[in-house]
Parts: structure tokens; C-alpha cells; sequence
């Protein structure tokens, strides 16, 4: 039996849920939404993220998931598939990271974003080399997340030079790993 890959389960209208300080709201379209606890505007996260940011956010995950399960898969087919394996655990895992500080809008998030890009290149490189099922589906929802964390980018205006301006500032006004005065 093959999974489905970020296959969407419909709900229902559902109460809000509370999650640390995050509500959980699901819509009537199976959609979720985070809602910030105790903000002034009360901003959901669907409304903070522009539209490149969510679709590049839910590629990433498909990915994710993705290469997550051609890894399992690929170990059943001896050692010859290791390389594959290794990249997909680490392209799942960039992804991953990837698709948290994105979310956030970390300082981080754009040059996560593109070494996301540069592992997930080379795992569709190698996934599109072999002929197993789900080598060849890992490779397009690779390249689906790729072509979409590169529009995203261009979207935000990052080329490496604004990301090390960006970095730069964060690192002079102390914004950066737990330099800031604010907690």
C-alpha cells in the first residue's frame, strides 16, 4: 500500500484548541489556523504569511514527509540506495528546520531556506536516478518545493547580500542568539 503524501483529511467545524500559547482554529474549508494568544491584533497565521511564504510552506512539509518515506522505502533495497537515504534524511531534516524558522520569521529563515534548496537539488538528482516509485515521487515534490522556496525568496527580496545586511543588523543590535534584552 502506497501512503499518500500530505494527503488532507477534511474536518468539520471544530472548537478552537489551545496549544501552549497558540489556538489551533480549524475552518470549515479543513484549513488551520494559528491565532497568536494574547496579541493586540489577533492575527491568525495564514494572514501573516503572504502567499509565496504558505506555498512554500506546504511544499516543504510534502517534501518532508516525502523524503521521510522514501528513505524507509529505500532501505528495503540493500546498500547500493545508502547516498539516497542520507540525502533524504537530511533534506527532510533542512526542511523541517526550514519550514519552523520560516514561520517564525527568523532572522535565519532565508539562508535555511536556501541551503533547503541546494540539499533538496541534490537529493532530486539522485532520487531521479533510480527507478523505484518512490525515488521518482520524492524527486517532484522535491523539485515542486524547490521552485516554490526560490519564488518565495524572490518574493521577499533575498538575494545573499540583503541576507547579510540582515544578518549584520540582527548581530549589531543584538537580536541574535540570546543577545536580545527581550524576553
Amino acid at each position: 500500500m502506497t501512503p499518500q503524501i500530505g494527503a488532507q483529511a477534511t474536518t468539520q467545524s471544530q472548537p478552537a484548541m489551545q496549544f501552549g500559547g497558540t489556538q489551533q482554529q480549524v475552518s470549515g474549508q479543513g484549513q488551520q489556523a494559528a491565532t497568536v494568544a494574547g496579541a493586540a491584533s489577533d492575527v491568525t497565521l495564514d494572514e501573516a504569511l503572504t502567499t509565496e511564504m504558505q506555498q512554500a510552506l506546504q511544499a516543504t512539509h510534502r517534501a518532508v514527509l516525502a523524503c521521510e518515506w522514501c528513505a524507509d522505502r529505500c532501505a528495503d533495497h540493500g546498500p547500493e540506495m545508502a547516498e539516497c537515504i542520507r540525502l533524504c534524511r537530511d533534506v527532510a531534516d533542512l526542511g523541517s528546520l526550514s519550514e519552523r524558522s520560516i514561520a517564525r520569521d527568523s532572522v535565519y529563515g532565508p539562508a535555511i531556506a536556501e541551503e533547503f534548496i541546494a540539499a533538496a537539488q541534490e537529493c532530486a538528482q539522485e532520487c531521479a536516478r533510480h527507478q523505484h516509485r518512490h525515488c521518482q515521487a520524492c524527486a517532484q515534490e522535491l523539485s515542486r518545493a524547490i521552485s516554490a522556496t526560490q519564488q518565495m525568496l524572490t518574493s521577499l527580496g533575498q538575494s545573499g547580500q540583503q541576507l547579510q545586511y540582515q544578518q549584520g543588523y540582527a548581530q549589531q543590535t543584538g537580536t541574535i542568539r540570546g543577545q536580545s534584552q527581550q524576553f
